[in-house]
């Protein structure tokens, strides 16, 4: 054994597979259900059932010339969606003008979502390019609702998971979202939950990868523009419903 492994085991231990746990994330989506803005639920939920996808997605970025680049520059997209003096550089109608408006009306921050991601995962921080994906995840998340035209309402965000499970097939993300669904579908009937999630997923499928974006460059294109070009299909089963009644929805406790 050489000096460093006998100081350093831990560097040649090797990574085993993360475990699917869906008991855990059954009762994270319950807690979920009782209290929409107990985000840290989300995190439960996705850290039980991530499973291989993360290595699955990042090795994806490194067989595209810029997915390659981005895994290589290793970003932290956070910090540049947090910098209130390179948001204001974006014009009203782009993307990067559209997304400092969403966050505004929210009073949403990167770095809020990132703590809360610490609270439920510290290991979040790990210096692994695996982890560094799942951070990007993360962070694109709002990015993502701007693009696809999700609300924050309970509707828009299960749709926008839905969506995001036909980007990565991240079962967190196809869990949230069908569960979601039926929760909404037991409290007014009269919404198409069900085809609204389904519509979503079917949309982040047939769009382009959006994980392996250059995001500093698509901020400044023209949000409609941004996506033609990308593939990302109106979503029309969510715009019908009213939203009055998208705003009253509360799930099921």
């Amino acid at each position: 054994m050489t000096m460093d492994a006998a100081v350093y085991p831990d560097d040649f231990q090797e990574i085993a597979p993360q475990r699917l746990r869906p008991l855990a994330a059954l009762k994270a989506f319950n807690r979920l259900i009782r209290d929409k803005e107990d985000t840290a639920q989300v995190f439960e939920i996705m850290r039980a059932l991530t499973g291989a996808s993360g290595a699955r997605g990042y090795n994806r970025m490194l067989r595209t010339v810029e997915g390659g680049r981005q895994a290589f520059l290793r970003q932290e997209l956070a910090y540049r969606l947090d910098d209130p003096a390179w948001l204001a550089r974006f014009a009203p109608g782009t993307v990067g003008g559209e997304y400092r408006a969403f966050r505004e009306a929210r009073g949403f921050t990167a770095d809020g979502l990132a703590e809360t991601a610490r609270e439920v995962a510290p290991e979040i921080d790990a210096p692994h390019p695996v982890v560094w994906y799942s951070r990007r995840l993360r962070d694109i998340h709002d990015i993502w609702h701007v693009l696809t035209g999700y609300s924050t309402d309970a509707l828009g965000e299960a749709c926008v998971v839905s969506f995001s499970y036909g980007q990565t097939q991240n079962l967190g993300f196809a869990f949230i979202g069908w569960g979601a669904a039926r929760e909404i579908q037991r409290e007014n009937r009269s919404i198409p939950a069900r085809r609204a999630v389904w519509q979503a997923w079917r949309n982040g499928r047939r769009a382009q990868w959006l994980p392996s974006l250059d995001y500093e460059a698509l901020f400044a294109e023209p949000l409609e523009t941004a996506r033609a070009r990308l593939g990302i299909r109106p979503p029309t089963v969510y715009a019908c419903v009213p939203e009055a009644s998208r705003a009253a929805l509360k799930l099921r406790a």
